[in-house]
């Protein structure tokens, strides 16, 4: 899987997002070094007879005021998210998209489980008033490509439009994918990462009933603790986030502002499971070991790694094996942080918001902690960047993310 000679080198030229630490890239970023929990009572809808009562949810409130009041108020909640994080890594990137570029721009935006609330809220029409009363909307709003297909609508964009549906390595596969559009030419820009807004009544049962979720009700903000000894399941969050991708010639060509270097991507499947990884993360291994040939690095360039680690007990030990399994020696010097310890887990969106950190992290030198790690597992023992931030030089930087059925995706960001 090495990159071809004649590729085109892809460039980060914006960011936007929302996450359950605040609207905006810079609020986000700003709570996760500080170490701020994203993760409390359940607000959503009441929880009475449910074994999980806690959950990471992002602010209520979006400014939609660019959208027509007709289409905003029929927007499922995913979608908005996207829009969004959209129009903020778009204005970030100064990108203006007209007749003259439209059709080399285009969008990769994935979700993992789609528009849960908007299919919901039909099940429930249908069972109390008929077929009849089913919103012609609630397809449309449902389907996980809409997000991509809103976003090129609201931006012209007319270049390819793709959604990646990989649980939740979705936002990481589709900047990676996006990425290799650029790279062999298929498109000048493209708008990627992920969304999702999985926090309903049927998205916390039915992950309550895999027993996949923590139950630490009384302490939600304790409750995601990644590599913990005590950690008993995953916080489940709702969020987005898009990069503006560019190759360096056209971002150069126009003037942008380089944010970072998209330098690798790596793809594995483990074909084992539907849910559990292996002990030792072969999977992960190959997936960690492919972006590395993609950049042409060795695991001694890689200055900071963002761990998937969702505060599960087998997927965290099984990461953390892995890691070391690729990175052997080096392992002991290199800092390792999940801050889905303060975000909770944002399922298709995760691994877009953790690019985005990991992108800001590069830019500031400074690495976000892993809040929550009061008693590492000795299994899982790394460089563990716990409780606070850390200050730390760095060029390279790895984001691991990892789905159900086994799906993997690394990407390796490198310095401006």
């Amino acid at each position: 899987m090495t990159r071809n000679v004649a590729a085109r080198d892809v460039v980060v030229t914006g960011i936007g997002c929302v996450t359950p630490l605040g609207i905006g890239l810079e609020a986000s970023w700003q709570a996760a070094l500080a170490g701020r929990s994203g993760v409390g009572a359940l607000t959503r809808f009441e929880a009475e007879g449910f074994a999980v009562r806690i959950a990471a949810e992002a602010p209520r409130e979006l400014d939609l005021s660019d959208v027509p009041d007709k289409e905003a108020r029929r927007l499922d909640r995913t979608i908005a998210l996207a829009v969004v994080s959209a129009r903020e890594a778009v204005t970030a990137a100064k990108l203006e998209i007209d007749d003259r570029n439209r059709t080399r721009v285009g969008v990769a935006v994935g979700s993992g489980i789609g528009g849960l609330e908007s299919l919901e809220r039909g099940v429930e029409l249908l069972n109390k008033s008929g077929p009849r009363r089913v919103p012609p909307f609630t397809i449309p709003m449902t389907i996980c490509n809409m997000p991509s297909g809103y976003l090129a609508i609201r931006h012209g964009a007319q270049g390819v439009n793709l959604c990646h549906v990989s649980a939740c390595a979705t936002g990481a596969h589709s900047i990676g994918e996006a990425a290799r559009c650029i790279e062999r030419g298929d498109a000048d820009v493209m708008l990627a990462g992920g969304c999702e807004a999985p926090i309903t009544k049927l998205g916390l049962a039915g992950f309550a009933a895999m027993r996949a979720l923590s139950t630490r009700n009384d302490e939600p903000a304790a409750a995601s603790r990644p590599f913990d000894r005590n950690r008993d399941g995953f916080v489940v969050g709702e969020g987005a986030a898009v990069l503006v991708l560019e190759s360096e010639e056209h971002a150069r060509a126009r003037g942008a502002t380089v944010l970072a270097h998209m330098l690798g991507y790596g793809a594995s499947g483990d074909a084992v499971h539907i849910a559990q990884p292996t002990p030792d993360g072969e999977g992960a291994q190959r997936c960690m070991r492919l972006a590395l040939e993609d950049a042409d690095l060795a695991p001694g360039d890689i200055d900071y790694l963002n761990a998937h680690a969702t505060s599960t007990p087998a997927g965290d030990s099984s990461e953390a094996n892995a890691i070391r399994g690729v990175f052997g020696a080096h392992v002991d010097s290199l800092p390792v942080s999940s801050t889905k310890s303060m975000t909770g887990h944002l399922l298709g969106a995760a691994g877009a918001v953790e690019a985005a950190f990991c992108i800001k992290a590069l830019e500031t030198g400074r690495i976000p902690p892993t809040t929550n790690l009061d008693d590492p597992e000795p299994e899982c023992a790394l460089d563990h960047v716990a409780h606070e931030a850390r200050s730390a030089p760095m060029r390279t930087v790895l984001s691991n993310s990892f789905g159900f059925g086994g799906t993997n995706a690394a990407l390796i960001f490198g310095k401006a």
